[in-house]
């Protein structure tokens, strides 16, 4: 959880809770959350890049979470506080998982050391077990890693919200024929995350290209062999909040 006595004091600081969030959302500098926590001692305490990392409902401070209060970037260095649901629900997927046959026709001796998000992705799609998902056997790897945003605007409840040069992460990202898939990999098991980690790099890609931009996450279970992945995609280009649950599918790969 981002530390909630920190925001106690940056709330209080600035009067964050008089604001009028009907209007507007409410923005705050990094320079004024440094400024603010100056004087604590723990770097949990006073780190911003700590304090802003809320990717969870549950990780958010308390004040946030008693108050329906989230947070995002909007350019470097800026934030936006925002009153309303900021984050999606990844809902367990309770059908048995689906044998699934890789189409290789050789192991992957590489692909069993380690236990990092991307090399799970990796051979996932190696077994073209994202293809299959997708039912796009024209996918290609062509996106991974950091990048920064063009300008874009979206919506959250009808109040305008304007991003630039915030940086994004793509675990992996495949261009088709006809679209293009942009994947979210966690190791561990989530109940819901930030929409921005997956709406974000969504808008930024729209900006690059005229195909559909699909947004997955995808996660492998710890300690087994199931892979689960839920597809995502926005009803409306510049609706946050219009992000809906397509398909999702639990995966053992032999």
């Amino acid at each position: 959880m981002a530390n909630s006595k920190s925001w106690a004091k940056i709330v209080k600081d600035y009067d964050i809770l008089k604001h009028n969030f009907n209007k507007s959302p409410f923005p705050i500098s990094a320079s004024q959350i440094k400024k603010s926590v100056q004087k604590f001692k723990q770097t949990t305490e006073k780190e911003v890049r700590i304090l802003c990392k809320q990717d969870t409902r549950e990780s958010r401070p308390k004040i946030f979470q008693d108050n329906g209060l989230f947070l995002l970037p909007v350019k470097n260095g800026f934030y936006n506080i925002i009153k309303g649901e900021g984050y999606v629900d990844i809902p367990k997927i309770t059908s048995k998982e689906i044998v699934y046959s890789s189409k290789l026709n050789f192991n992957l001796d590489t692909s069993q050391i380690g236990d990092s998000e991307m090399q799970h992705i990796d051979f996932a799609y190696a077994s073209s077990l994202i293809r299959t998902f997708m039912e796009d056997q024209s996918l290609v790897l062509t996106i991974r890693g950091r990048k920064y945003t063009p300008y874009f605007s979206f919506s959250i409840n009808k109040q305008k919200i304007e991003v630039l040069s915030v940086q994004t992460e793509v675990d992996a990202g495949y261009e088709g024929k006809n679209q293009v898939v942009l994947v979210e990999a966690k190791n561990s098991k989530t109940t819901n995350t930030i929409i921005r980690q997956l709406y974000y790099p969504y808008k930024q890609w729209q900006e690059h290209t005229k195909k559909k931009v699909i947004s997955l996450f995808f996660e492998k279970e710890h300690q087994t062999d199931i892979y689960s992945i839920w597809k995502f995609e926005f009803k409306y280009v510049n609706d946050y909040n219009s992000i809906k649950l397509v398909k999702s599918g639990r995966y053992k790969i032999n």
